[in-house]
Formats: C-alpha cells, sequence, structure tokens
C-alpha cells in the first residue's frame, strides 16, 4: 500500500524567520504614527472650520469685536512663548525615543510636562482676559470655542505625557511605549503649530 502522504518537510525550509526584525518601529512604519496623522488631518479641518466661522460672522457685523474690547495681548502672547519653547525639549523627547535612550526620554519628557502645565496655567488666565463670556454674542461664541477646542486638544496630549512619563519612570518598558513617545511628540507639534493661527485670529485679527 502506498503512502500518499507529502514527504516531511525540513523546519528550516519555508519558514519565516523574524528573530532579527526589531521589536519598535518608527514614523510611517508605525500603525500609531498612521493613526496620528489621520487624527491630525481631522482636527485640523476642525481648527479651519472655526477660523472660517469667524471670519463669516466678523464679515456680517458693523463692529467687532461686537460689545466689548479685544482681548488683552499678555496672557497669549507668553502662552505662544511658552509652546514655542518646548517644541525643543519635545524634538528632543522624539530623538531620544528613537534611540531607545530611556533616561533621555524621562529628561525630556519630564521638561515637556511641565511646560504642558504651565500652558494650562496661563491658559487659565487668558480666558479672564477674553472680556467676553461664550453666550454674550456671537463674537463670545466663536472665541470661547477656538479656545475651548485647542484646550481641549493640549489637555488630551499633557495626560498622555503624564502617563508615558509616569511609565517611564515607573515600569518594565515594553518597546512600543518609544514609539509611543515619539508619536505624542509628533502629536505635541500639532498643538503648537495649531495655536499660531487661534493666536493671531483671536488676538489680532479683532485689532486689524
Amino acid at each position: 500500500m502506498n503512502d500518499a502522504r507529502p514527504p516531511a518537510v525540513p523546519a528550516h525550509i519555508g519558514a519565516l524567520d523574524v528573530a532579527e526584525l526589531p521589536s519598535v518601529v518608527f514614523s510611517h512604519r508605525s500603525l500609531m504614527w498612521w493613526g496620528t496623522v489621520g487624527l491630525m488631518a481631522i482636527e485640523s479641518t476642525v481648527f479651519a472650520l472655526g477660523i472660517v466661522t469667524y471670519f463669516y460672522l466678523r464679515s456680517h457685523a458693523d463692529n467687532w469685536p461686537l460689545s466689548t474690547p479685544p482681548p488683552a495681548l499678555l496672557w497669549g502672547t507668553v502662552n505662544t512663548a511658552i509652546l514655542v519653547v518646548s517644541a525643543l525639549p519635545n524634538h528632543l523627547a522624539k530623538r531620544a525615543a528613537e534611540r531607545l535612550d530611556r533616561r533621555g526620554v524621562q529628561v525630556w519628557l519630564t521638561v515637556c510636562l511641565m511646560a504642558s502645565l504651565a500652558f494650562l496655567v496661563v491658559r487659565w488666565f487668558e480666558f479672564e482676559a477674553l472680556n467676553c463670556r461664550w453666550d454674550s454674542d456671537a463674537y463670545g461664541s466663536i472665541v470661547w470655542t477656538l479656545m475651548g477646542l485647542h484646550t481641549f486638544h493640549l489637555i488630551t496630549d499633557t495626560w498622555d505625557t503624564t502617563v508615558l512619563d509616569v511609565l517611564f519612570f515607573t515600569g518594565p518598558l515594553e518597546g512600543k511605549r518609544f514609539s509611543d513617545v515619539s508619536e505624542n511628540a509628533l502629536y505635541w507639534y500639532f498643538v503648537v503649530l495649531s495655536w499660531l493661527p487661534i493666536y493671531a485670529v483671536v488676538y489680532w485679527a479683532p485689532r486689524a
């Protein structure tokens, strides 16, 4: 009786050896990178729609702002300086993560966290200095909407940074945490860059 079974194949033939593949990847090779880029694209559209709405409302008003003076420049300008300066430690944290340098991540991620907390404290004074309430009129509503949207993004990124910073100081680390720091830094760039046109609209457009 003939044996119909195929001959046995040695284990090393036809098997894919993945032992040399890296355990963590960065940039476009990471699924998290694509998710972050997609989120930034969506949120950029939201900010753009808010800014277009601002100028639409302004085009239909005889006076702008409608019933209050423009917001004071001090706190918004201070926060802009904080955000721009924070881009440097953010970049250094990203570079450290991509080198798998745990100590470097600990240092620069902590600096980033301090900068984001400082920004949130100053943001409180910004809201106090807007000279309008969110329900005072159309001007107040759109200004608070723009400021609120950006503040929400800042809070979520501050939370992410806090969690990552704690993990890098306390835990055993999986390699993907370094990738998480890199993508968190990418999102912080978005927080910084998205603020610049909002700052111009909220603080300088009423003076133009």
